[in-house]
């Protein structure tokens, strides 16, 4: 037994030591992943000190999602050589991973800023404000289709920000053109859109117009919107401004924040000269 005093641990002492369950322990010997050095004539189990590694790097393994069914092909045939190329792709992960917590963690600040701008909003005011210019990225075109063919272009445009990682946070919005505002058609869209802030290379993008806009919001569903463009176009004509080339929509509050559309907020931006 002195043998086991200067070399060996007891499953209860291994298990301390590694911050886990002795059941653990006996089912990672069951499967043939980490098995005792040694089992006396009694049953008694021991572990060698040198194993504290191998049971960190299976747990390692296993957090960063690896099954226990490949840490065993592992264990089975490990070299110098399989180690090194399993760390190198488990690194190869962690680094897309952190990536991916990156840009929803930009999401993620993006939309608690615009919420707590839209807190402190007045939804009655308008206001007449110069906008820098903004990159968005669009959709194909929309205009005059039928109810089917939008929900396919909006599953094809969610699908595609996805996809290339261009949710940044901000709303989706939709871009109507002069004559069809001027027509009355102000569902009649002729894009949606989501702004850029960091555009990435090898994409097509559309620079909002830089200049001057009026923009107003308007409270309830799409059904009434009507009368908040009345409001902007009598805005419009007491400071002597003409229609701009294009009219922006974004919800402001939708049904993340409400659950009634009559309580829904747009924010609408309107081009003027």
């Amino acid at each position: 037994m002195s043998k086991k005093k200067g070399k060996y641990l007891t499953t209860g002492e291994f298990a301390k030591l590694c911050k886990v369950n002795k059941q653990t322990l006996f089912y990672y010997d069951q499967i043939g992943l980490l098995s005792p050095v040694l089992k006396n004539e009694k049953g008694y189990r021991y572990y060698s000190i040198n194993q504290l590694e191998l049971f960190f790097v299976i747990d390692l393994l296993k957090d960063l999602g690896m099954s226990l069914t490949d840490i065993h092909q592992y264990v089975q045939n490990k070299s110098p050589e399989s180690f090194l190329a399993l760390m190198y792709e488990k690194k190869e992960e962690i680094v897309k991973k952190r990536q991916e917590i990156e840009l929803k963690e930009k999401v993620i600040e993006t939309r608690i800023a615009l919420m707590e701008e839209a807190t402190l909003t007045d939804f009655q005011q308008i206001t007449l404000k110069e906008l820098p210019e903004a990159r968005l990225y669009l959709s194909r075109n929309i205009e005059n289709m039928t109810n089917e063919e939008f929900i396919e272009v909006v599953s094809e445009f969610i699908n595609e920000l996805n996809l290339s990682h261009f949710d940044t946070g901000y709303p989706i919005g939709s871009i109507t053109k002069r004559e069809q505002v001027l027509q009355g058609e102000f569902s009649n869209y002729s894009y949606l859109y989501i702004e850029q802030p960091n555009p990435m290379a090898g994409y097509p993008y559309f620079h909002a117009v830089k200049g001057l806009f009026l923009i107003g919001y308007h409270v309830g569903d799409e059904k009434t919107i009507e009368s908040t463009y009345k409001r902007l176009f009598s805005e419009m004509e007491r400071l002597q401004l003409e229609l701009g080339d294009y009219v922006f929509e974004e919800y402001i509050y939708d049904t993340v924040v409400k659950n009634h559309k009559e309580n829904y907020v747009t924010k609408i931006m309107i081009e003027v000269r």
